[in-house]
């Protein structure tokens, strides 16, 4: 690995750490079990979307930063684009949500977000704009790729990260446990989500101020 990909990744770490703990002591936010917050943001082709819309659908929300090694090793190894394509298949609607703020890592155009989108060969839903961090900030989404599932009832039944490998590593796709796949099997089945909550890794998200 190249050494100033190893420091993007390092710096990515640690600020995804720092974030997490300057959290301790805010609201609690998006709990498990609970009501997922609504919200109302605009997609990448111009068209007003609101989880209300949604509502009797499985739904998963996807915090993305292109930019981010992290977000980078699920998009590079098909990872992401796998998922999105199982399950937006048998009728779950995948979001993904960019906070990044103008003038931030990872913020986009509506035009790069739909190139992006086909040029990786993700099949989320819609891609969501959240340039001031309204939504995010609702779901206490503090890295990407942060990750939520919402049942049909609209009740918060995972977040976290997508999987145990806090890793930027391609090979590491491979051994993991991936907790959002294991939560939508769990709900397709009729069961219980097992595995609620993780810890989230990733690079921090570029809120606006």
């Amino acid at each position: 690995m190249r050494i100033l990909d190893r420091r993007g990744i390092l710096i990515c770490a640690m600020t995804a750490m720092l974030a997490a703990a300057s959290s301790h002591g805010a609201p609690a936010q998006a709990d498990v079990g609970s009501p997922a917050p609504g919200f109302a943001l605009t997609d990448s082709n111009g068209k007003p979307v609101s989880l209300a819309d949604f509502r009797g659908k499985t739904v998963v929300l996807e915090w993305t930063n292109h930019e981010c090694p992290y977000v980078g090793k699920h998009y590079r190894g098909n990872n992401m684009q796998a998922l999105q394509k199982k399950w937006t298949a048998d009728g779950v609607v995948w979001l993904t949500v960019i906070s990044s703020a103008p003038g931030e890592q990872g913020h986009v155009s509506p035009a790069e977000a739909n190139k992006l989108t086909a040029d990786r060969g993700a099949a989320p839903t819609a891609v969501l704009f959240d340039p001031k961090g309204q939504a995010g900030r609702a779901y206490g989404a503090t890295a990407t790729p942060h990750m939520y599932v919402i049942s049909g009832a609209g009740t918060l039944v995972y977040k976290g990260g997508i999987d145990d490998k806090p890793t930027a590593r391609l090979e590491d796709l491979k051994t993991a446990r991936n907790f959002v796949d294991e939560a939508l099997t769990e709900i397709k089945q009729g069961k219980p989500v097992s595995v609620g909550f993780s810890r989230v890794y990733g690079c921090t998200i570029k809120y606006a101020s």
